[in-house]
């Protein structure tokens, strides 16, 4: 099977990469650099989501593409998490139709329905807040909304996952503040 992996540099996505290859999947990354790391059986796309042409070209005769791409953490320029998060889906949903790719797995996150105030007991019914705290949630949530609507399109099949607290060995963020 042929899996494209959008931020295939990042931490999920370069672990991601490695177990779908290790599993037997024809592996390809896209991201903003050439990944050696990732071994000589994973093919490195350099390349930005924001960049239209390149991912159109970049998922051409894939099957599956699982978008992990993000711009991570809370604080920054609100421009860059939009083009990132929400215009980049749009070009990987794009780029998706126009090249058949029958399943779009989307990493989103579980505050996307964090708001401004607790919750408990929360589904996937739970409904998005009217206010976000930052950026990160609002964008995601945004880019999770555009990967919903695309389902069962044109034939594209479409799932949008909210893992939390993900880490393990190489995690550059949780695991070195323990």
């Amino acid at each position: 099977m042929k899996i494209l992996v959008t931020g295939g540099g990042g931490f999920l996505g370069s672990h991601l990469a490695l177990k779908l290859n290790l599993h037997g999947a024809d592996v390809t990354v896209l991201g903003r650099k050439i990944y050696p790391e990732l071994g000589d059986s994973i093919k490195c796309i350099k390349a930005d989501i924001k960049d239209r042409s390149a991912v159109l070209s970049a998922l051409k005769d894939q099957e599956v593409v699982f978008h992990t791409a993000a711009i991570p953490g809370i604080w920054g320029d609100y421009d860059e998490f939009y083009s990132t998060d929400v215009q980049g889906t749009e070009n990987v949903i794009f780029a998706c139709r126009e090249n058949n790719v029958k399943k779009l797995i989307y990493t989103s996150s579980p505050s996307v329905v964090f708001g401004q105030s607790d919750m408990a007991d929360v589904d996937e019914s739970a409904l998005y807040p009217e206010k976000y705290l930052c950026h990160y949630p609002k964008t995601k949530a945004m880019a999770e909304k555009l990967v919903m609507a695309a389902n069962d399109t044109s034939g594209l099949a479409t799932v949008c996952i909210r893992p939390h607290l993900i880490w393990g060995p190489g995690d550059p963020h949780l695991v070195p503040r323990l």
